[in-house]
């Protein structure tokens, strides 16, 4: 692993563009077309992120952080999209960086090739066909450390190696695999994790200020304030599958969408599950004041190519005015946008469903709404699954205006699984996927 001691550096910016000098060097922008219409809803333009070297992004930001970025190119960008004020204009934010899975004897080890990259908020602007980085923000610890994308702890995360999946790397307590963004009123940010699963406040230049985790989670070493602020029961995220979406209600209040349904009481009831959770909670009071229950649509009917309802996933959540969002249901090659409203009669914090010794779980239940549980009532809005051009793995939603929708994918930075992810020099064999923002014009009146 490389050295993460160096902190953030003070860099001259260029009066046009608001880069560091050195970051501004190495952009490179390229475009694609957009693709014909099709239905009611239909893409309107289709803008692509340049190949910019992940090292050279990366060590622009905090130097000596990558000894060989393996060819690989900045991608992963997509994790979530948030307006940054300017139309065309957004602030997106990296996940854990460049991570794939081998199988050595039989059992899958989770690879990181890049274990030096330090997460970032990536502010970008939408020109013609192109996506263009204005300014770029690493993610650091309280006494300037980088933060790192490697899992936590031992016990809890999947164990993290090479990127050949042959030599075991360190955990990290400060490392956050960074989801869903948004950006209060005061500049500073805030971000979801999946590792906690937790949700993390960061100041306008990216300086960790507190993470809140879940209580009884034990995380220590970490050089941020951790606050174990979150309900228990969320100890029970199914690995990888934490926080993901997260959306900023006009009052100032946020809500984190957990990706999958608990594992409760075990993985096999999680994996079959279709009801997973919302949280609320208040940047005032530090603390979740209300939780809900939110049910998938089966599987077939959300992607009709998936059978595994374990593919179900939440990964955006976006504010629409009052207490209602748009919740992203999606597969990896399908996504379905629904409308709920966060009713105070639907809140189920603090009573049998937050306790793990409740038999059957709420997981558990084959029909919660018929056991009395306040399932939020949901409206589709457009299946995206049907739209014409829009890419795979939507993990990133904005609205542009009324009609109109911002949308970005996870490239996964061109990652692919298995020994064939790398070439025998050790240099990524790239998928080939792009970073793109699609818009998307929606019905009149939707």
């Amino acid at each position: 692993m490389s050295s993460h001691a160096a902190g953030p550096r003070r860099v001259h910016r260029s009066l046009a563009t608001g880069l560091p000098l050195a970051l501004a060097a190495v952009l490179v922008a390229a475009g694609t077309a957009t693709a014909a219409p099709s239905g009611d809803a239909r893409v309107i333009r289709t803008a692509t992120l340049g190949e910019i070297p992940l090292g050279a992004f990366s060590d622009a930001l905090l130097p000596g952080s990558v000894a060989d970025d393996h060819g690989i190119k900045l991608g992963g960008i997509g994790s979530d999209i948030y307006p940054a004020g300017r139309q065309g204009e957004y602030w997106t934010v990296t996940d854990r960086g460049p991570n794939g899975q081998i199988k050595v004897d039989g059992k899958k080890r989770r690879t990181f090739p890049v274990p030096g990259f330090d997460p970032a908020i990536v502010k970008i602007r939408v020109s013609g066909d192109t996506i263009k980085v204005i300014d770029a923000i690493p993610l650091t610890t309280s006494s300037g450390k980088a933060v790192t994308g490697l899992p936590n702890q031992k016990s809890r995360d999947e164990a993290p190696y090479t990127y050949d999946a042959r030599t075991p790397l360190s955990y990290d307590p400060n490392g956050l695999d960074t989801e869903g963004i948004v950006r209060a009123g005061d500049g500073s940010f805030w971000l979801v994790d999946e590792y906690g699963p937790s949700l993390v406040h960061v100041s306008a230049r990216g300086k960790v200020l507190a993470r809140y985790v879940p209580k009884g989670l034990g995380l220590t070493g970490a050089d941020y304030p951790v606050v174990e602020a979150l309900p228990s029961i969320l100890l029970h995220r199914k690995t990888n599958r934490g926080f993901e979406g997260l959306a900023q209600l006009p009052g100032g209040d946020l809500v984190m969408a957990l990706q999958s349904p608990l594992s409760l009481p075990d993985a096999d009831a999680g994996d079959a599950s279709r009801t997973t959770r919302l949280l609320r909670f208040s940047p005032r009071e530090k603390a979740v004041t209300a939780e809900y229950a939110y049910r998938f649509d089966p599987v077939d009917v959300v992607d009709p190519s998936e059978d595994d309802t374990s593919e179900l996933k939440i990964s955006s959540v976006v504010a629409v005015g009052g207490d209602r969002l748009l919740v992203e249901e999606r597969t990896d090659k399908a996504a379905r946008l629904q409308l709920v409203s966060l009713r105070r009669t639907s809140d189920i914090l603090g009573g049998p469903w937050d306790d793990d010794t409740t038999a059957p779980s709420l997981e558990q239940l084959d029909d919660p709404a018929a056991q009395g549980v306040p399932v939020l009532a949901k409206r589709l809005v457009v299946d995206l699954g049907k739209v014409a051009g829009v890419p795979g793995k939507i993990e990133g939603i904005a609205r542009v205006d009324h009609d109109t929708l911002a949308l970005v994918n996870d490239n996964d930075f061109g990652m692919t699984d298995g020994t064939g992810a790398f070439d025998s020099q050790g240099r990524l064999v790239d998928s080939g996927i792009r970073t793109t923002v699609t818009y998307v014009r929606l019905p009149k009146g939707r």
